[in-house]
């Protein structure tokens, strides 16, 4: 299946993991890759109801103006402030691909 998207949001738990395998990791976000889209953005662990609102919707608003990697750090810097400082909170966001 080929997808024609440029980037895929997996905001739920646990998206990035995968099992590991001779060629590398398997899982979901390699299954978008492999399907053409060339920029993915994973979890690496469960992520808090809480905090991830306020992550996704300042990404969101960054992409209008920055590229996906800016946009998904300035998005954990907002978290940061915004009284969320614990790495639990919005580090398992990982961008995988073209950044």
């Amino acid at each position: 299946m080929k997808l024609d998207a440029d980037l895929a949001v997996l905001s739920a738990c646990d998206t990035g993991q995968g099992r590991i395998a001779a060629d590398g990791l398997l899982g979901l976000s390699r299954a978008f890759l492999l399907a053409g889209v060339p920029r993915v953005i994973a979890t690496l662990w469960p992520i808090d109801d809480r905090p991830t609102p306020i992550l996704m919707t300042n990404f969101y608003d960054g992409l209008k103006a920055r590229r996906t990697a800016e946009a998904l750090r300035q998005a954990m810097l907002t978290t940061i402030a915004a009284g969320y400082p614990e790495p639990k909170y919005w580090a398992a966001f990982v961008l995988i691909g073209h950044g």
